[in-house]
C-alpha cells in the first residue's frame, strides 16, 4: 500500500521540483550558459585584438627611425578602439537577445513597453547620446587621435590640456603634464585645439629694453636661429630654423621681438624651452639683457596659427 502522509507527498513536490529543474538546466539553462560564456568570450576576443593592435603600433613606432607617430596611425588606433567598443555593444546586445528567446519572452510584445522606456531612457540620456554623437563626429573628422597634444575648452569656460590616452564614442582622456588623468565627455567639447596636427609651432618673445639697437638684435636673433637649427640635438626636431618676426609690441621701456620655428608634432615645447636658453645667452654677449621686469616668454601655436604672419615676414625678408 501507498505511503499517503504529508511527509510522502512533501518528498514527491520535491522530487518533481527538482527533476523539473535538472531538465531545464540540462536544457535552456546550458544553452543561457553557452550564450554568455560565448558572449564573454567573443569580447576577450575582441579587447584583445585591440590591444594587440596597439600594442603592435607601438613597437612599430619604437622600431623606426620616426620621432613622432605619423597622422594616419594614431587615427587607425583611436578608429580600432572605438570599433572595438561598438563590438562589444552589438555582441552584449545580441547574448540579451538570444536569452529573452530562451526564456520564451516575445521581443515583438516589448514594443509598448521599450517605447515607454525608451523616452524616459532618452529624456535622462540625453547627454550619454550627445557625448556618443560628439564621439562619432570626433573620429570621423579626425580632429585628434592617440598621443596627440590637444587643448579642449568643455563648457563652462574650463580647459582641459594634455596628451590623448584614449578616446572613444563617449569620452576622451588626456594625460597632463603633471601626470593626472583627466576624462572629458565628447558632448561637452565646445571646441577641440590640435596642438600637434602634421606639424606645430614653437614661439618664443623676447622682451629687450626700449634703448637696444633693434637691428642688431634681429641679427642676433637670426644667427641664433641657425645656429640652433644646425645642432644636431634639435635639428631632427624641427621643420626649419627659427626666425624673428620683428616688433610685436611696443612699451614705455620694453620692446618685445617675436621669434619662431614649425617643428615636428607635440616637440614645440623642448623647442621653446631650449630656444629661450640660447637667445638670452646670445644676447648677454652683445651685452643686450632681458628688459627689467620681464622674462623671455615661450609658448606654442597650433599649426595654423601665425601662419599669415610669418608668410609676410619672409615675404618683407624676401
Amino acid at each position: 500500500m501507498r505511503d499517503l502522509t504529508p511527509l510522502a507527498f512533501a518528498d514527491g513536490a520535491t522530487a518533481s521540483v527538482l527533476g523539473r529543474f535538472y531538465v531545464w538546466a540540462a536544457t535552456d539553462g546550458l544553452e543561457i550558459l553557452i550564450w554568455i560564456l560565448g558572449g564573454l568570450l567573443v569580447i576577450r576576443c575582441i579587447r584583445w585584438s585591440a590591444d594587440k593592435y596597439a600594442a603592435r603600433v607601438e613597437s612599430q613606432f619604437h622600431n623606426s627611425d620616426l620621432i613622432v607617430q605619423t597622422e594616419d596611425s594614431k587615427h587607425r588606433r583611436a578608429l580600432v578602439d572605438v570599433v572595438a567598443w561598438t563590438m562589444i555593444v552589438i555582441v552584449a546586445i545580441i547574448v540579451i537577445l538570444r536569452i529573452m528567446v530562451v526564456f520564451n519572452i516575445p521581443i515583438t510584445g516589448l514594443t509598448g513597453p521599450g517605447a515607454v522606456i525608451g523616452a524616459a531612457l532618452g529624456f535622462g540620456a540625453q547627454r550619454v547620446v550627445q557625448d556618443i554623437l560628439a564621439g562619432f563626429f570626433v573620429v570621423a573628422e579626425k580632429q585628434y587621435g592617440y598621443g596627440d597634444v590637444v587643448s579642449l575648452a568643455v563648457t563652462g569656460g574650463m580647459l582641459a590640456e594634455g596628451t590623448v590616452e584614449d578616446v572613444t564614442l563617449r569620452m576622451t582622456k588626456l594625460r597632463t603634464s603633471e601626470g593626472e588623468v583627466i576624462t572629458v565627455p565628447n558632448g561637452q567639447i565646445i571646441k577641440a585645439t590640435n596642438l600637434s596636427k602634421d606639424w606645430a609651432r614653437a614661439v618664443v618673445d623676447v622682451p629687450v629694453p626700449a634703448e637696444a639697437d633693434i637691428a642688431k638684435v634681429n641679427e642676433t636673433l637670426d644667427r641664433v636661429g641657425t645656429d640652433f637649427y644646425e645642432e644636431k640635438r634639435w635639428h631632427d626636431l624641427m621643420l626649419d630654423p627659427p626666425s624673428p618676426l620683428g616688433v610685436i609690441d611696443l612699451e614705455l621701456d620694453s620692446i618685445t621681438v617675436r621669434v619662431v620655428a614649425r617643428t615636428l608634432p607635440g616637440k614645440q615645447f623642448d623647442i621653446s624651452r631650449a630656444l629661450r636658453v640660447s637667445i638670452v645667452r646670445a644676447l648677454a654677449r652683445e651685452g643686450i639683457t632681458v628688459a627689467p621686469g620681464r622674462e623671455v616668454e615661450a609658448a606654442s601655436a597650433p599649426p595654423a596659427a601665425l601662419a599669415d604672419e610669418l608668410g609676410k615676414a619672409k615675404h618683407r625678408d624676401e
